[in-house]
């Protein structure tokens, strides 16, 4: 068993999140969400706000430029984020490409990458999952070979968050030597990216070519066949933060039924005082509190380094997964008929909890996760 762990909410980390949550109400308007969703439309923010107001280097070490804070910080921003729907850069490349630098990276690297990204002069992504969706460990799809000093890329990956926008992009590839897995930062203008029809139009998500791309030392991160622990830890972070920035949608879809429920009257009374609608209105509740609890004990552990983060990141994952079911569907039906239309956002908000459900493992995979770890 891991040591004890406080989890209560500090002063200053209630103040950030009230703090984020008040720039994204003024900055990210569901406007904004729809004119990407139906006319490709990409904006500044709120990403600019991200890096103008630190929130982009909240995680990175002060000697690189950040705030030197940790995964429970990152944890609140990611979780308005998702309240928000809010577009842009922030999710791959603070909580995917950064703590892969950061876990992998030697001092040189993690200046050069990590400064980058606390300024808002580089975005990235996590580029490690097959046609699949596998993610770990590294298979034959993508392949990296010693070329003298340098390293040749060649193969895919699929499903990157932000691939085809990204300008710099953490790759796991197998290797034949140690452990078989390596981390090389490729630059995203070298690779052939074709962006896929997602679920979730609001985020873009692509598959990547690499054909022979050259990685030069100073872009290999760590040594290549001896990679697996710190893309494990790397991996523990995108998966918490997705679960959170999951939790946050299903959040404001609840918000939105519960005031729906309050004024749509039917045979003269609002539906929100019948006890069928209640009680779907409670499950989606208790889903909800559910999931963000165990997304934030595990984002404690990381933050901690506590021995329970590789099994609190999958109990998160799993939260997460079946919340956006419960509330998803409860959702849809409270709204009735006009929960169904285009117009209406319900539907901008259940294919974003959708969508993430599917990423970096599904909750079947991260309950198959749990049962290894647990022996059982």
């Amino acid at each position: 068993m891991g040591a004890a762990m406080d989890f209560d909410i500090t002063d200053d980390q209630e103040a950030l999140r009230a703090s984020v949550r008040s720039v994204l109400e003024r900055e990210c308007p569901i406007g904004l969400v729809r004119a990407l969703v139906e006319k490709g439309t990409l904006a500044e923010q709120p990403w600019r706000s991200a890096t103008e107001l630190g929130w982009a280097g909240i995680a990175v070490p002060e000697a690189c430029g950040g705030l030197g804070l940790g995964f429970v910080e990152i944890a609140l921003v990611v979780e308005e984020h998702g309240r928000f729907l809010a577009p842009g850069p922030f999710l791959a490349t603070v909580t995917q490409f950064a703590p892969a630098v950061r876990e992998a990276g030697n001092d040189a690297q993690r200046e050069h990458f990590l400064e980058a990204v606390a300024t808002g002069q580089l975005t990235g992504a996590l580029a490690v999952s097959n046609r699949e969706g596998r993610t770990f460990p590294p298979d034959a799809s993508l392949r990296a070979r010693r070329d003298g000093d340098d390293w040749r890329v060649e193969g895919t990956r699929h499903h990157v968050i932000d691939g085809d926008l990204a300008d710099e992009i953490v790759v796991s590839a197998q290797v034949e030597e140690g452990d078989g897995v390596g981390l090389f930062v490729v630059p995203g203008a070298s690779t052939k990216s074709e962006r896929i029809v997602s679920f979730d139009a609001s985020r873009p998500i692509a598959s990547l070519e690499f054909d022979g791309v050259r990685v030069g030392r100073d872009r290999t991160l760590g040594n290549p066949g001896a990679c697996s622990a710190a893309l494990v830890r790397a991996l523990e972070e995108a998966t918490v933060a997705l679960a959170l920035d999951t939790v946050g949608a299903c959040q404001a879809l609840f918000e939105q039924t519960l005031d729906y429920a309050k004024h749509r009257e039917q045979f003269g009374h609002p539906i929100g005082s019948f006890q069928a609608i209640q009680h779907k209105l409670a499950d989606m509740f208790a889903a909800i509190e559910k999931a963000r609890d165990t997304a934030y004990f595990a984002a404690m552990a990381i933050a901690e380094d506590d021995s329970r983060r590789a099994l609190g990141t999958s109990v998160a994952k799993v939260a997460a997964g079946d919340c956006q079911r419960i509330v998803a569907k409860e959702g849809i039906q409270i709204h009735g008929g006009i929960g169904f239309t285009w117009e209406h956002d319900v539907h901008l908000f259940v294919k974003r909890a959708k969508t993430g459900e599917l990423l970096f493992g599904t909750s079947a995979e991260h309950r198959a996760r749990i049962a290894d770890l647990l022996n059982v």
